[in-house]
């Protein structure tokens, strides 16, 4: 095999693991030019990721992102030509392939750099408008040199902001001060810079209140300033570049509802009439069967919007003069998650999980054409399903994200590094002003407790707190057969499995910093606890150790666990969308139990599943159809249902907790609970347990970054 070989004009040394162009030589990683050396032998073709990590890591057990930091590397050397920002292309869930002239050499030579490949003169005639090229290659690169600083200058940063380079620095962010903005008794989210950076515009939602309303804060005076006149349920909003106009989704019960209870509203505000007392919004769209967040506006006519439709989101582009919309971006192999817009460049980033269970960083343009597609590196610091939400940094090419207390850069080609800053207290992705040294953040953490009631008497106020903290504490179950309570407790800073005895709690689960669980559950014999952290599944021992359960698709919620055949019901992202499945944890199997929207399930003990839908309508699973359970038709609610010895019990929207006996039929209202109640969590013999909402310490914070 030839050791030596041309890629364009990239002198490839492999045995002095050395890559020449331009009179410059740099060493790189031998597995890097391996995998480079196989891509060349198959140029222009693809080659699948399975192929590249056989041939070049072959006998060792290594992960795709080894081999995609390889490609990264390789990126990078071969982004000294400019012309061959596009050699290595990558091709979503095929592979990767080279896109160029490929010259091999059958003895060990010295590059002859004084020519040029007659696939490279043939590109620089048609650049340089068919001139034809000055004798000399010195001369020409100069003048090709010159001809791409202007073209650069020309069009600003443009080619960067397309993910036309590639192995971008990570991006430099050192913090000056992290300075609160709002101090009240009241929670705040969702903060948007005014386009002069004077104000800042963000919903307030009153203490212990699911309804929030709009205010503006003047960042110099302090001063805040209600834009509405009555609370609602308010979305997510966005301001016009000239800042005059802000649209928002307003949520509202549906009059008369068909699949879902809420209906959703695109409205837009008159800023300035807003700040005179002038509340009078505009409505401009209205989804009654689909679901609509996160509007972005573009210009005075369009709007970007994250649109659920058919348990699948898509992002949109509506038209307001012409009141129709068109879907710029949808994922059949996988699930959209997020997205963010730079007006500056006129690009949006878009995050996808992808049915071979990677990230992308897919960046398109409000036309809908794909710029780039790349997957995003996977660091031990963030757990594979874990949602992320990166918004634009001012430098060109990077994101950045939080998982809570950690920031991450992202870049456009995949990057992610870790951003080094201390936190006491989670903050969410941060929120830049177009000067690029100020970014809005909220931190602050969300405080409930564990507390239970007699069965034997319920009324709101007779309920005692387990073990008070002033932290998130959820999701508590009844030991079988014992006397202790698990749950998930943020008590020690981290979200954990806590035990309680009695008297006090106990640690009991050690999971990575900013893990989430969605779903708790004991095993029949009291021993060990099931838990869903990081859409993935653990069996958790008393003496603490831990033992995953590995599955083929990421658990979007676990609802109730069999420890006796080792079966379990839950909710899982199959081609990116939610199904409701009854789990083997033996052989990572599963069996679909249901393809409609499913809010909450259980199966009673004779095997029945019962699941709420939309709608909150209680359903029983059949082997020829699923049927409605019509005493229970006004009773669901968003506080969930626990089955015990086949009676359901739950807590209706007047906030009162209700049994119903799946073999007598029987219903019967058992008394009211208080309406702070997050969650009804477990039932026994005896004891109701339920999450009761305290408090949300929420505020709006502004991070100033130090100047480079």
């Amino acid at each position: 095999m030839s050791v030596q070989y041309w890629v364009g004009d990239f002198f490839i040394d492999l045995s002095r693991n050395q890559v020449t162009y331009d009179h410059q030589t740099q060493t790189v990683p031998p597995k890097a030019l391996a995998v480079l050396t196989c891509l060349a032998k198959n140029v222009n073709q693809v080659v699948s990721q399975d192929e590249l990590l056989t041939a070049v890591w072959p006998d060792t057990i290594v992960t795709p992102n080894t081999l995609q930091r390889s490609i990264v590397k390789l990126r990078k050397v071969l982004s000294a030509n400019l012309e061959s920002k596009a050699y290595i292309k990558t091709h979503a869930k095929q592979g990767y392939s080279l896109e160029c002239e490929v010259r091999w050499q059958a003895n060990i030579t010295t590059p002859k750099l004084t020519k040029r490949s007659k696939q490279s003169a043939n590109e620089t005639h048609a650049l340089a408008g068919g001139k034809e090229r000055q004798k000399g290659n010195r001369s020409w690169r100069h003048i090709f040199a010159g001809f791409m600083l202007t073209l650069l200058f020309g069009v600003g940063i443009g080619l960067n902001s397309m993910g036309y380079f590639n192995g971008s620095k990570p991006f430099e962010f050192e913090v000056k001060e992290l300075r609160s903005l709002t101090a009240t008794d009241n929670k705040e989210y969702g903060g948007v810079y005014s386009a002069d950076g004077q104000y800042v515009i963000f919903q307030r939602y009153p203490e212990k209140l699911c309804r929030s309303s709009i205010w503006a804060k003047h960042l110099e005076t302090g001063r805040e300033t209600p834009l509405m006149d009555k609370l609602g349920t308010y979305g997510e909003h966005s301001l016009s570049d000239d800042g005059k106009q802000l649209i928002y989704i307003e949520a509202n019960d549906c009059t008369t509802p068909v699949t879902q209870k809420q209906c959703y509203t695109l409205q837009r505000l008159d800023v300035a009439k807003a700040f005179e007392g002038h509340n009078q919004p505009t409505q401009i769209m209205e989804c009654k069967n689909t679901k609509i967040i996160k509007p972005t506006w573009l210009n005075d006519d369009q709007v970007l919007l994250m649109q659920l439709t058919d348990k699948r989101w898509k992002l949109i582009l509506y038209s307001v003069s012409g009141n129709e919309s068109q879907t710029i971006y949808d994922v059949l192999d996988g699930r959209f998650i997020d997205y963010d817009y730079s007006g500056k460049d006129n690009l949006i980033a878009l995050i996808v999980l992808r049915n071979d269970h990677q990230r992308y960083l897919d960046i398109v343009r409000p036309s809908g054409e794909l710029v780039s597609s790349q997957p995003v590196e996977n660091i031990p610091e963030i757990s594979p399903y874990r949602r992320i939400s990166p918004n634009f940094t001012p430098d060109d090419e990077q994101l950045i994200f939080s998982t809570g207390r950690q920031l991450f850069g992202l870049t456009f080609d995949g990057q992610v590094s870790n951003i080094s800053i201390p936190l006491d207290t989670s903050i969410s992705t941060p929120t830049f002003h177009l000067n690029g040294q100020r970014a809005l953040v909220v931190k602050g953490f969300y405080d409930s407790d564990i507390a239970m009631m007699a069965l034997s008497n319920v009324h709101a106020e007779n309920y005692v707190t387990l073990d008070r903290s002033t932290q998130f504490e959820h999701a508590a179950q009844f030991q079988p057969g014992g006397d202790l309570i698990a749950f998930q407790s943020n008590r020690s800073g981290e979200a954990q499995i806590w035990l309680y005895d009695g008297k006090g709690s106990q640690k009991l689960s050690n999971f990575p910093k900013d893990s989430y669980f969605n779903g708790i559950h004991w095993a029949q014999d009291g021993q060990s606890v099931l838990v869903n952290v990081n859409s993935e599944l653990f069996r958790v021992l008393l003496d603490g150790s831990q033992k995953r359960i590995p599955m083929n698709d990421p658990i979007r919620e676990l609802f109730q666990w069999n420890s006796k055949d080792d079966s379990a019901l839950g909710l899982v992202n199959i081609d990116g969308q939610p199904m409701l499945v009854a789990l083997n944890l033996r052989n990572s199997a599963y069996t679909i139990v249901s393809e409609k929207s499913v809010k909450w399930a259980q199966k009673s003990e004779d095997g029945r599943v019962i699941y709420t839908d939309l709608l909150d309508r209680f359903w029983i699973t059949g082997s020829v159809e699923d049927t409605l359970i019509p005493p229970l038709m006004s009773q669901g609610s968003d506080k969930r249902f626990v089955i015990t010895h086949n009676v359901i019990y739950g807590v209706n929207e007047a906030s009162q907790l209700w049994s119903y006996d799946l073999n007598s039929t029987e219903f019967q209202v058992l008394g009211a609970v208080p309406k702070t109640i997050d969650y009804l969590t477990d039932v026994n013999h005896t004891n109701v347990l339920f999450s009761n909402h305290v408090a949300s310490k929420k505020s709006l914070a502004e991070l100033v970054l130090a100047a480079n």
